[in-house]
């Protein structure tokens, strides 16, 4: 007889995933380290599969976990909406929400919110704007756009925005499965750098992957320069180079079905941030608001940066 499976192994595993170490996790779910580590070996042995790999100092999802956390997190999202359904609400809004998003954020990160808020509110109607990050930061100033939502460690925090993060994702560099490098549980900086390097020029990516080394990225050997995540997803796993991606776009396989192994990183870098932004000096209010704290409720992030000014 199988084991029955709990929505608490499922946040047990999503927490010790999310902060990358089981006694993190279990500070965050107030339990015990062993109550994390036995939910995922129930896991484990249910699915047959290894969800993590050990480290020495933390976990990494092997990709089979990877796959497994998006699932995970749609279940424990579908979860939440229906204790949040609109039809159990006293009274549904009406109106329209105008929202600028960049790249990347729209690809991997807002269509399945965007879902699910629409399933609460159907009556509000949602304005989307694709926007580079410059053009996001003056529409969101400007007022023609409610909120931006975009990737907040692009960002100059001098520029005053008001800001709420909700998602932070690790760093780690895709290696093709035949990859030298992907026989190493982990890598450093300079090890990278001795491989031909594919640089993505979307959302800022290739000014990030230039601040991970000391020297501005000149020791990088840029093979290839792509605007496509697809297109290096593609190039990594044929073995023309290798790339420093975050968690949120990470997928195992290339459109090929040809494999991609993500490698933690020794020098722990930064993680990517994604969030929200609004104007300075001025906190959002009305339906604008109510999308804010929808999202901040779904994602379950990071501490609220007040608004500048």
């Amino acid at each position: 007889m199988k084991s029955e499976v709990t929505l608490r192994q499922f946040r047990y595993f999503i927490a010790a995933a999310t902060s990358g170490q089981f006694s993190t996790a279990a500070i965050a779910e107030n339990v015990s380290q062993s109550a994390i580590t036995s939910a995922v070996q129930s896991l484990e042995r249910r699915l047959k599969l290894r969800l993590f790999d050990r480290l020495p100092h933390g976990v990494a999802l092997t990709p089979e976990g990877q796959v497994f956390f998006h699932h995970a997190r749609h279940v424990m999202d579908a979860v939440s909406d229906a204790l949040n359904h609109a039809s159990l609400k006293p009274q549904a809004m009406q109106g329209t929400i105008r929202l600028a998003a960049t790249y990347t954020v729209l690809g991997y990160f807002l269509p399945d919110l965007l879902s699910r808020f629409k399933r609460s509110y159907p009556q509000v109607e949602i304005d989307l704007i694709d926007m580079e990050r410059p053009a996001l930061e003056d529409a969101v100033r400007e007022g023609s756009v409610d909120l931006g939502i975009g990737l907040l460690s692009n960002i100059d925090p001098e520029h005053g925005f008001g800001m709420h993060t909700l998602v932070r994702s690790r760093r780690r560099v895709w290696v093709g499965a035949n990859h030298p490098l992907g026989r190493q549980p982990s890598v450093t900086l300079d090890e990278i750098a001795a491989y031909p390097y594919i640089l993505l020029q979307v959302d800022d990516a290739g000014q990030a992957a230039m601040r991970h080394w000391d020297d501005g990225g000149k020791s990088l050997k840029v093979a290839m320069r792509t605007t496509s995540i697809e297109a290096l997803r593609g190039l990594v796993a044929y073995g023309f180079g290798v790339s420093i991606l975050s968690d949120l776009v990470y997928r195992p396989w290339s459109l090929e079905g040809k494999k991609i192994i993500a490698l933690p990183i020794q020098d722990g870098l930064d993680p990517m941030e994604v969030g929200m932004l609004w104007a300075p000096g001025k906190e959002p209010g009305g339906l604008a608001d109510i999308f804010r704290q929808f999202l901040i409720h779904a994602c379950d992030a990071a501490e609220l940066r007040p608004a500048a000014g």
